[in-house]
C-alpha cells in the first residue's frame, strides 16, 4: 500500500501551529523570526518522526536556487564525454550541486528538447558541448537568466563564457611530428558536423602546419567522415586511393571515433600500421594505449576541462544570483599534449 507523502501542513496541524511557522523552522530560520527553541524542537522531532522529505522543487522556488546544474553532451557513447561527464559530477558533488547529465546524440532536436526540460527544472546553471549549428539555444538560455558555460564546442561569433583545449595547436604539433618524420602525403579526416568548431580548428591547425612546411596543401586529401556510417565511408575512400596509387602515407584523424573506424578498415583491408599508413589520432583514449601498435595521439587534459567548467560556472552563478554586474567573460584555453607512442614510422 502506497504511503501518502507527508507535508508541512501535517505537521503543523499535528503540532496545532501554521505552516508559515514549520516553514521557516526546517529552513534554518526559526532563530531570526523569533520561534523558541523549544517550539523548534518540536517541528525537528516530528519532520524526523513522520520521515518528512522537503519538497525541492517549491523550495528551490522559494530561495531561488536549486543546487542543481545541468550537463548536455553531445555523445555519452564517446570515451572523452564520458569520461569529462564523471569528473563534473565529482566537481559538482564536492561544491554541494547535484548534476543531471543529458546525452543529445549529436541531434539538433533533442538538444533543445533538453535545454527546455533543464529551465523548467530550475537549474541553476548548464555546462553545454552543443551539436546545434547557430545560437538561438544560448539566447533562450539568457533570456530565462541561467547561466551557462560552453565546454569543447563554442561558437566564434557569439561571446560566450566556455572551457576548450586549443584545438588549432595540438592538430599542428600532431601535423608537423609528421612532416618531421618524413611524411609529404598527410591526409586529415574530420567527422560531420562540419561546422562544430573543434573540427573546424584541428583542420585548420593540420592545414597550418602543411602550409608553414615545403609541402604544399591539397584539399583532395581532407575529408569530412559522416558520423552515421564512418566505417563504410572510410573503408571506401581507402580502397579508392590506393585503387588510384594516391595512398597517403599518414593520416591525421581529428576525433577519436574515426580513429577507431580507421583502425578497424586497414586490419579489414590488412593495411599495416605504420610501416604501410601512419596514424595520429586527436583525443587519446585508454583503447589507443593498448592497441597494437599503442597509437600516437593529441591528449586533452579531461579532468581539468571539468574542474574548469565547473569552477568557471559556478563563478557565473554566483555572480548573477548577487545581481553583479559580469563585465568580463570567462574564457579558459587549456594545452594538449602530443603522446608519442608506435604507430608513426619514419618515411623516407
Amino acid at each position: 500500500m502506497k504511503h501518502k507523502k507527508v507535508s508541512l501542513s501535517d505537521i503543523a496541524e499535528k503540532l496545532g501551529v501554521s505552516k508559515t511557522l514549520v516553514s521557516m523552522v526546517l529552513n534554518g530560520k526559526g532563530d531570526e523570526n523569533g520561534i523558541s527553541k523549544a517550539t523548534q524542537e518540536r517541528v525537528f522531532k516530528l519532520a524526523q518522526e513522520l520521515n518528512y522529505k522537503p519538497n525541492q522543487f517549491a523550495r528551490s522556488l522559494r530561495i531561488g536556487k536549486s543546487n542543481t546544474i545541468g550537463l548536455i553532451v553531445s555523445d555519452i557513447s564517446n570515451p572523452f564525454y564520458a569520461k569529462m561527464a564523471r569528473y563534473v559530477e565529482d566537481y559538482c558533488s564536492q561544491n554541494q550541486y547535484n548534476l543531471i547529465i543529458c546525452n543529445s546524440d549529436e541531434n539538433s532536436t533533442k538538444e533543445h528538447k533538453i535545454i527546455d526540460t533543464l529551465l523548467e527544472k530550475q537549474v541553476d546553471g548548464i555546462i553545454i558541448s552543443s551539436t546545434i549549428e547557430d545560437t538561438e539555444h544560448l539566447q533562450k538560455i539568457q533570456n530565462e537568466q541561467v547561466s551557462y558555460v560552453l565546454v569543447d564546442r563554442i561558437y566564434s561569433s557569439y561571446p560566450s563564457h566556455y572551457v576548450v583545449v586549443d584545438n588549432v595547436f595540438g592538430a599542428r604539433e600532431a601535423t608537423q611530428y609528421l612532416l618531421e618524420q618524413g611524411h609529404k602525403r598527410i591526409a586529415c579526416f574530420t567527422i560531420s558536423p562540419a561546422h562544430i568548431s573543434t573540427q573546424v580548428e584541428r583542420f585548420l591547425g593540420y592545414k597550418q602546419a602543411i602550409d608553414l612546411s615545403t609541402e604544399s596543401f591539397d584539399d583532395f586529401y581532407h575529408k569530412v567522415i559522416p558520423r552515421e556510417n564512418m566505417y563504410k565511408s572510410i573503408y571506401n575512400i581507402l580502397r579508392d586511393w590506393s585503387n588510384n596509387k594516391v595512398m597517403p602515407t599518414a593520416i591525421f584523424s581529428a576525433n577519436n571515433q574515426i580513429t577507431l573506424a580507421l583502425l578497424e578498415v586497414c586490419k579489414e583491408m590488412k593495411i599495416l600500421i605504420p610501416s604501410k599508413l601512419s596514424i595520429i589520432s586527436f583525443d587519446d583514449i585508454d583503447v589507443f594505449r593498448f592497441y597494437n601498435p599503442p597509437i600516437t595521439s593529441v591528449l586533452q587534459p579531461i579532468e581539468s576541462i571539468a574542474q574548469k567548467a565547473v569552477e568557471t560556472l559556478l563563478k557565473v552563478i554566483s555572480k548573477t544570483k548577487a545581481n553583479e554586474e559580469l563585465n568580463e567573460l570567462y574564457q579558459v584555453k587549456l594545452q594538449t599534449n602530443l603522446i608519442l607512442r608506435e604507430s608513426v614510422a619514419k618515411y623516407n
